[in-house]
């Protein structure tokens, strides 16, 4: 199998469809539900540029579109905080929890302009094993979009992994970049050389399942991670370390551009395990921005011109051939083999 031509990586054009085809009919993680643990509290955030909040309210967790219905201003600021009403800073139109518009200041009379037609537009929310997805559009119930995920992680107790932090990267590649990148370990040896002498490398796995990529290695003493990383379509991981895991979400900024949204849980919250904590977060992290530069410098190669798709590896690149597939199966993919700066 050949690696995608680079067309798919370089185009504004193709980067849309993505944002649409994909990334507007996924489940999309937005971190632990827990964080929004009293009425009011809430979760602002994108989705391939586009605008969502979550908010907790009297009756449950709601989903809304962060955008107001009067002119398209921004509603509440990127980040969480709380709030006991939504106003739009704009203008000022304020709304309920619920979406319903409560006040219009300094309207005017116009007799014809009817309150209750003006909701906030609502977005689909669910919480699964503690963590929360919402999706614009979604084309399925989210049970079938985790697909074998749930089976991997029934015998992990994550319900009692807590919240610690969340950390956000923003690099210069394109999103499909980076989860090639991710879901395979041919790369270990050459980019992450600590990593690779921290683990069993000549047994090191890399199978697909339903929704999901499982890369496996025996850990080596001293190696912060269990030996079991998760990559979950279209674009969230899940890897796990001792008391504790990490989630992450691959979010597309434009067609050259991502941010990685990280969240890390620990079932040990305490003053004495902090040092421990901080490290693993930081050994973690660390990992993670050694592959920025090869995605920046592939990224580049992909615009010049100058690379032409190669074979994909049976043995190491399996999710790599398995995310491109779900690609296609998405309609998300062009085989013309010019690229589009």
């Amino acid at each position: 199998m050949l690696n995608l031509p680079p067309v798919n990586y370089t185009s504004p054009e193709i980067h849309a469809a993505d944002a649409e085809r994909i990334f507007g009919r996924t489940w999309q993680l937005l971190g632990p539900a827990s964080r929004l643990d009293e009425r009011g509290a809430y979760v602002a955030t994108e989705i391939a540029g586009r605008k969502v909040f979550a908010i907790r309210t009297r009756e449950g967790l709601r989903a809304f579109r962060n955008v107001c219905r009067h002119r398209g201003a921004r509603l509440l600021p990127e980040g969480t905080g709380r709030c006991a009403t939504i106003r739009c800073p704009y203008h000022q139109w304020v709304w309920n929890e619920d979406g319903t518009l409560l006040n219009v200041p300094f309207w005017g009379d116009d007799p014809d302009f009817d309150m209750a037609a003006w909701r906030l537009d609502e977005i689909a929310l669910e919480v699964w094993r503690g963590l929360l997805f919402v999706a614009i559009a979604p084309e399925g119930p989210l049970a079938a979009q985790l697909g074998a995920v749930q089976a991997e992680l029934e015998g992990e107790p994550i319900e009692r992994y807590r919240w610690m932090r969340e950390e956000r990267l923003v690099f210069d590649a394109n999103w499909k970049i980076y989860t090639d990148n991710f879901v395979e370990g041919y790369h270990i040896p050459g980019i992450h050389p600590a990593f690779h002498r921290a683990i069993e490398f000549d047994r090191f796995e890399t199978t697909a399942h339903d929704g999901m990529v499982r890369m496996s290695a025996p850990p080596r003493e001293g190696l912060f991670y269990r030996g079991k990383w998760l990559w979950m379509w279209p674009n969230w991981t899940l890897s796990l370390f001792a008391g504790g895991m990490n989630t992450s979400r691959i979010n597309p900024v434009d067609h050259r551009r991502t941010e990685l949204i990280y969240n890390f849980y620990f079932e040990d919250l305490s003053p004495e395990t902090e040092a421990a904590r901080e490290k693993t977060i930081a050994d973690n992290l660390a990992v993670v921005r050694e592959d920025f530069e090869v995605c920046l410098a592939t990224q580049q190669n992909y615009e010049s011109g100058g690379y032409r798709p190669g074979p994909l590896s049976p043995r190491h690149e399996r999710g790599v051939a398995y995310f491109q597939d779900k690609l296609r199966e998405a309609g998300a993919v062009q085989a013309n083999m010019s690229p589009t700066a």
